[in-house]
């Protein structure tokens, strides 16, 4: 082999070594009454990988199940923040896959979290993000007893937001003043309050490249169901006619900028049928997959996401 020719195949192997292409990990979050050990949540980060070729990782809040319904949120998001802080594999960005209740966590992990590794692309799956008018059915388990007796007191007292989780995003409409006032956590998440909005709250929100909302048609535990849309129930009362995304202030004043990234092409609002996270392989196929398929380029030490 000639000087020249070699010195060609060494330059080609050297810029090998320090670009190289891979897949951006993604985390996943699960729901209420769920943890990371059960059948469903162990599976579906390896039938994601399996299908996107991405690495995926189960978070667990605590002990799970029980903590699902008895930890506030406010203190889930906290946890989840310092667990992806601490991960290497996350370190230089990731993606996000969360079901139902978990989507609140997300939403929470992606806004409040200081100093934490970028969020690419952020797929919900049933997520209470405008909040729910009911209290989601708990089951027999012993933590659910506790959970009934919490429910029976008024929702918005302290003691109650401070021990069931749903409480923080549990929205009536008849009684907006008290939410407003009393809610602990969704209505910081949505920026609902005028005197405490944060606009690091909306650019970090707004900063994803993709944001894919997923509704089932069937749904009867995010009630409305059109709160996985950020659709609610106008404030006064659930019996009157539901309010879609674009007629709601949130969107319109745009106060987490879903507006923006939605103007920007950058939301899917997409809506298949089943009963609540009931989803089939061919609708994870096509509404989830693709955006777990990102590749991150890391060239002389800096990281470069293509999409």
């Amino acid at each position: 082999m000639g000087k020249k020719r070699f010195g060609v195949a060494v330059a080609v192997a050297f810029l090998a070594l320090i670009h190289v292409s891979v897949s951006v990990p993604f985390i996943l979050i699960h729901g209420i009454s769920a943890e990371c050990s059960d059948h469903t949540n162990s599976n579906f980060p390896r039938l994601l990988t399996n299908l996107s070729g991405s690495p995926g990782f189960c978070l667990e809040v605590g002990n799970g199940k029980s903590d699902s319904w008895l930890m506030p949120l406010t203190k889930q998001a906290e946890i989840v923040c310092e667990k992806v802080k601490q991960m290497e594999v996350l370190r230089q960005g990731y993606n996000i896959v969360a079901r139902s209740q978990g989507n609140l966590v997300a939403r929470g992990l992606i806004e409040f979290c200081d100093d934490a590794p970028p969020v690419y692309n952020y797929i919900s799956l049933a997520g209470p993000h405008a909040g729910i008018s009911s209290v989601p059915w708990c089951g027999s388990a012993i933590w659910c007893e506790k959970a009934a007796k919490l429910i029976e007191k008024d929702i918005y007292t302290e003691y109650v937001q401070d021990h069931l989780a749903p409480s923080g995003y549990i929205k009536i409409p008849s009684a907006i003043t008290k939410y407003l006032e009393h809610s602990k956590y969704l209505p910081k998440l949505n920026n609902e309050i005028p005197s405490q909005r944060n606009a690091t709250y909306k650019n970090r929100f707004s900063s994803l490249h993709n944001l894919v909302l997923v509704m089932f048609e069937n749904d009867t535990v995010i009630v409305p169901r059109d709160s996985s849309w950020f659709g609610f129930y106008p404030d006064g009362g659930a019996n009157q006619p539901l309010l879609s995304v674009q007629q709601t202030k949130l969107y319109t004043e745009d106060w987490i900028g879903l507006k923006t990234l939605d103007v920007a092409g950058k939301v899917k609002f997409v809506s298949i049928s089943g009963g609540h996270l009931q989803m089939a392989t061919r609708d994870i196929v096509k509404y989830v997959v693709p955006y777990l398929q990102n590749q991150q380029t890391t060239a002389k030490g800096r990281n470069h996401c293509c999409y």
